[in-house]
């Protein structure tokens, strides 16, 4: 049988904290329950936060930890070309189509379809205003030509002609974590498996390429994971809603999906989420205050 494979994937927008700790020491132990290889990828599609010094931080962070992933790491960067033709073909499928509102004018037009029905304005699982898909209604001719001239765009699924194509039902298979006896006095295993439902359809038409880079979060994910061979994907709970729509995707683009375990988030005294937008406090902060690898493996549950 070929070997699991599991993958760790931060994205150099900011220095690693606790949570990122958490998910990347449960694939290391996973992994070696497994006898699986454990890879390491550099989500670095956002050209605008995505900085060298960061990238060379999460490496240290990680070997300080002491972790140790299979060499090269991926970096998404380097597969731009690859994530750009999956849109072309996309759209030549009718599948996709460019979207040339700015979130200020798609939270206005959400916001006075709200006023006019008397209905709360719908949003998608992400909490942003879901999309009305005003520019879905613009011929083809005529969005052609504003991009030819340079009109800044996204492209974005038609989730109804999708669904026509594959219809689904769409599913997930899940696995469990549990913890038992180990190499160590404690260690995490693969649990029983199941199937959940998927529900794409909630995302509305998403966005699968930005302005500034040919793709998503979305898509590359699904295709970096397929090139990898990923089997297995260990993460966070808040990403638990985005599988739907990964789901779709590998189904519409003829990709192996791999399993799903979506971890709890690791919290602060407040009760919200560690995240590098809020200022969370960082693996080298803890570092500096003298904690140690062993400290912080013991405080997450990794003896």
């Amino acid at each position: 049988m070929t070997r699991p494979v599991f993958r760790f994937a931060p994205s150099p927008n900011g220095r690693l904290h606790l949570g990122h700790a958490y998910s990347a020491l449960l694939n290391e132990d996973l992994a070696r329950d497994m006898g699986g290889r454990l890879l390491l990828r550099i989500e670095d599609i956002d050209p605008g936060r995505s900085r060298p010094d960061l990238v060379a931080a999460i490496h240290d962070d990680l070997a300080w930890l002491g972790l140790h992933f299979e060499t090269p790491a991926r970096r998404q960067s380097a597969h731009l070309e690859t994530y750009r033709a999956a849109i072309g073909t996309l759209a030549a499928r009718g599948l996709a189509y460019p979207c040339f509102c700015s979130r200020g004018i798609i939270a206005g037009a959400v916001q006075a379809e709200a006023e006019r029905s008397g209905r709360p304005a719908p949003s998608d699982p992400d909490g942003a205003p879901l999309y009305p898909g005003s520019c879905r209604r613009i011929p083809a001719v005529e969005a052609r030509t504003r991009r030819e001239a340079g009109a800044p765009h996204t492209w974005r699924l038609d989730m109804a002609r999708v669904l026509a194509v594959a219809p689904g039902p769409h599913a997930i298979r899940t696995f469990a974590v549990e913890a038992g006896e180990g190499r160590g006095p404690l260690a995490y295993r693969i649990g029983a498996e199941a199937v959940e439902p998927a529900d794409p359809a909630r995302w509305g038409d998403p966005v699968i390429a930005r302005r500034d880079v040919p793709t998503s979060y979305h898509l590359a994910v699904v295709m970096d994971d397929a090139a990898q061979g990923v089997t297995h994907v260990v993460r966070g709970a808040d990403l638990r809603a985005s599988t739907d729509l990964h789901a779709l995707l590998q189904a519409l683009i003829g990709l192996p999906a791999p399993r799903y375990h979506h971890h709890a988030l690791i919290r602060d005294a407040s009760g919200a989420k560690l995240a590098k937008s809020r200022g969370s406090q960082a693996l080298a902060d803890l570092r500096a205050a003298g904690e140690s690898p062993d400290s912080i493996r013991r405080s997450l549950g990794f003896a």
